[in-house]
């Protein structure tokens, strides 16, 4: 972890420009969003501004907060639980998709095979 509490880039990451921000972090950024909110009644600038205290990317922590309101169920869309069943679900679907692709090239094989060998 760096001086400003960032995780430094990991080997995993899509993007060389990408930063992993550690789990403690996210919350505690939320957190102090929501805590501000309540405290002023108003949201205008709070995320930028707790944002550039944290050294955070302002989209990155609308994003977080965004998906904490989800899971609190003060916004519809999916909770992250739901989003990573979909996650799942999707690659486990292209799996079962290229195992059928090569099945059905299999068979076309062999099918032709058996059908040269019965010919004769």
């Amino acid at each position: 972890m760096e001086e400003d509490g960032v995780m430094a880039e990991h080997g995993i990451s899509s993007s060389p420009f990408q930063r992993r921000y550690p789990p403690e972090l996210r919350e505690r950024a939320v957190r102090m969003v929501f805590e501000t909110v309540s405290e002023r009644g108003d949201r205008f600038g709070v995320v930028t501004r707790v944002a550039q205290q944290l050294g955070i990317g302002p989209e990155s922590l609308r994003k977080w907060v965004h998906q904490a309101e989800v899971d609190g169920g003060k916004r519809t869309g999916l909770t992250t639980e739901e989003r990573e069943r979909l996650k799942l679900l999707e690659r486990e679907n292209r799996e079962l998709r290229r195992a059928n692709e090569i099945l059905k090239a299999a068979a076309a094989f062999f099918g032709a095979e058996f059908d040269r060998r019965s010919a004769r």
